[in-house]
């Protein structure tokens, strides 16, 4: 099955970013193991100045990964903990982000151009 990639956007109160950055340097063990666990792969978050926050990390299945997240207690502790972080936040932040819709993806192209030119070939052949 091939990795659904995600990518997601949240604003971080801008008062605030110095404690979400503070909290994110150690999050705690139990969380990260659930994250993986749940289908949370190579994830990571990048921080703009202003509190612009992208997300992104893959996944078999996002509704799933979010599911089984959903299901763990750490989670509900950390979801709670972080919601006041946001502004314009509906819902818990791993549910309320604003997925972002993947336009180019280098490796994807790369693949394609390469099929396309190995069709093309054996045609002329």
């Amino acid at each position: 099955m091939s990795m659904q990639r995600v990518c997601f956007q949240l604003q971080v109160k801008p008062g605030l970013i110095p404690e979400y950055t503070r909290r994110h340097a150690a999050v705690w063990p139990d969380m990260l193991q659930a994250l993986k666990a749940s289908g949370w792969n190579n994830y990571s978050l990048f921080l703009r100045p202003d509190g612009l926050l992208i997300g992104y990390f893959e996944t078999e299945n996002l509704e799933g990964a979010q599911a089984r997240m959903a299901a763990t207690d750490v989670n509900a502790r950390w979801q709670a903990e972080m919601s006041g972080f946001f502004e314009d936040l509906h819902g818990t932040p791993d549910a309320g982000f604003l997925q972002l819709t993947e336009v180019f993806n280098l490796e994807d192209q790369l693949a394609a151009a390469t099929s396309a030119l190995t069709q093309s070939k054996s045609l002329g052949d």
